[in-house]
């Protein structure tokens, strides 16, 4: 579970970067198409919170596997 958790956190971060990135060009990407449809200040405040909670998640359930593989190894 906590690999899953960790791999959401990733992509979520990808997406809220990439969203991000992408705005400034006048594209977005299809999944988070909707995030402007509430305004311009709404649609950044979803993109920055995707990226912090992505990170988040990452940080905190994302780099166990590495740790998890050391206590097995032992």
């Amino acid at each position: 579970m906590k690999n899953l958790l960790g791999t959401i956190g990733t992509y979520a971060a990808i997406f809220g970067v990439l969203s991000t990135i992408m705005n400034f060009f006048n594209y977005n990407l299809r999944l988070l198409m909707w995030i402007d449809l509430w305004g311009e200040t709404t649609g950044w405040i979803i993109r920055i919170a995707l990226i912090v909670v992505g990170a988040v998640l990452w940080f905190m359930f994302g780099r166990g596997g590495e740790e998890e593989a050391a206590e097995a190894a032992e």
